[in-house]
């Protein structure tokens, strides 16, 4: 009786555990139109978060989104349009790819390197991985649904402004000059940005 009195006692006094998700308090990503480009207004403020680099969100934010941008002072600018929806995707997959211990699942984490290797080490459970990407097959990142110089047979299902057909494929709208609503045509993709695609018909 004596010895469940202490361990009553003993287990009162322990404090509770807080868990990763507690601990881990990203804001939301805050996206802003100009033009062509989409701004991440507050990527220094999600970097202070994670306790990571900023440069290094961006150019993992930009993997992600498939697009290329510019990096300056905490604040990030990418082509194409996106929405704060797509910037928060993006920054939770590099939550799971560099804060987040795929062994006890959480942010206690720190990036190294280590012979040229960058490695994630848990500080929380001691657990020690370099840094690959994950999906959630376990297989390696497949390639763009669209890539610059790669011709696509796709189908016209609209008309742009210009007159220019225009096609679905995945995630990116492609415009193809010359080609009707209805046509399936061979598109050679010239210029990607973000998800806007410019071909030609192939010969």
């Amino acid at each position: 009786m004596e010895y469940e009195t202490s361990l009553d006692r003993a287990m009162e006094s322990v404090p509770d555990l807080d868990t990763g998700e507690s601990r881990l308090s990203v804001p939301d990503a805050q996206a802003q139109k100009d033009g062509a480009f989409t701004r991440l207004t507050n990527l220094g403020a999600v970097a202070d978060a994670l306790s990571r680099d900023p440069e290094h969100i961006h150019r993992v934010v930009q993997r992600e989104l498939g697009t290329n941008g510019q990096y300056d002072d905490g604040r990030a600018r990418y082509n194409g349009s996106f929405s704060g929806e797509d910037f928060d995707s993006a920054i939770e997959s590099y939550v799971e790819e560099f804060v987040r211990c795929s062994e006890c699942g959480l942010p206690d984490t720190k990036l190294v390197m280590e012979d040229r290797t960058r490695m994630l080490r848990c500080e929380a459970c001691g657990a020690f991985r370099p840094v690959t990407k994950r999906t959630n097959t376990g297989t390696t990142e497949q390639r763009p649904d669209v890539e610059e110089g790669r011709t696509y047979e796709v189908k016209i299902t609209g008309t742009g402004r210009k007159g220019d057909g225009v096609a679905e494929k995945g995630k990116f709208t492609i415009f193809v000059p010359g080609a009707s609503e209805g046509d399936v045509v061979d598109a050679h993709i010239e210029n990607v940005s973000g998800t806007l695609a410019f071909a030609r018909r192939a010969s």
